[in-house]
């Protein structure tokens, strides 16, 4: 059974779900925009008896601390990631990367490789192919930062938005609107447009980073399950299937959903998961 914790890690106060025998190899659960370690509550009782289940809110995101004086950078956002793994005193660990979950999850395995045992990509893109049409717009964005571009950005925040993030690319009916209601809610706590919106602007680092995962990738060739939701218009298909270029050994699987693909096939990807872990 998953229980609810809140740690001190360098001044904030971070929230994470635990599951699983503290004996069991560590499955690092790392979240999405606009999400936070809710988007995990299907998948954590599938793998909670094979391993010991982290799934943490990044700073400014669900229930860990969102201070207005932080830095809102992913460069941020992992280092604090890496401080409470220490924290928590985890050296070894199999990682689920999701959405943003990916460029953090992946600073943290090039900043220490041989904590890594494996890693899950769900839509978890380190591909210039896997970039849907929109990022071309916001490649714009990002080399001309106006503000009535930052403030047109904003549209990434409003519910119909987010709705589309969950329902884009599923069939009708099949996605509970939990995670979705959940995530609206958040976007009305306070400084919540600005720390988004710099994480928006901050993303072109990660692309920048691109090719320094992809050596990761090919130098330590860890074992990697990409499974996608194949209809997603984010981070399209071509991001799983570039993988192999790097690491021939990588299984690939593309599921018939969207973004959010444990909203609909938690089942298929828990017994992925563990298959092959």
């Amino acid at each position: 059974m998953a229980t609810y914790h809140k740690i001190l890690v360098d001044g904030l106060h971070i929230f994470y779900r635990e599951a699983g025998d503290e004996n069991s190899p560590v499955m690092l659960l790392l979240h999405g925009f606009p999400s936070a370690s809710h988007m995990f509550r299907d998948l954590i009782p599938l793998l909670e008896d094979k391993y010991h289940i982290i799934a943490p809110d990044f700073v400014g995101f669900g229930q860990s601390d969102a201070p207005a004086g932080f830095d809102y950078t992913f460069a941020q956002l992992t280092a604090v990631t890496a401080d409470l793994l220490t924290e928590l005193k985890i050296t070894s660990y199999y990682m689920y990367v999701f959405d943003y979950g990916a460029p953090i999850g992946f600073r943290l395995a090039m900043a220490d490789p041989h904590a890594i045992l494996g890693i899950v990509s769900q839509n978890g893109n380190v591909y210039a192919q896997g970039l849907g049409p929109k990022w071309a717009e916001r490649a714009k964005y990002w080399a001309h930062p106006t503000p009535e571009l930052r403030s047109k950005y904003e549209s990434a925040f409003a519910p119909e938005t987010i709705r589309g993030q969950y329902l884009d690319g599923t069939r009708p009916g099949s996605v509970s609107p939990d995670g979705y209601t959940l995530d609206i809610a958040y976007t009305h706590t306070e400084g919540y447009a600005k720390r988004q919106s710099d994480l928006i602007f901050d993303y072109q680092t990660n692309v920048a980073l691109y090719p320094q995962f992809q050596k990761y990738l090919r130098q330590y060739q860890p074992k990697l399950l990409a499974v996608w939701g194949k209809n997603d218009s984010s981070f399209i298909p071509a991001g799983a299937l570039a993988f192999k270029n790097d690491l021939p050994s990588a299984h690939v699987e593309l599921l018939d959903t969207g973004h959010f693909a444990l909203e609909t096939h938690a089942k298929e990807i828990a017994a992925l998961i563990r298959e092959e872990f």
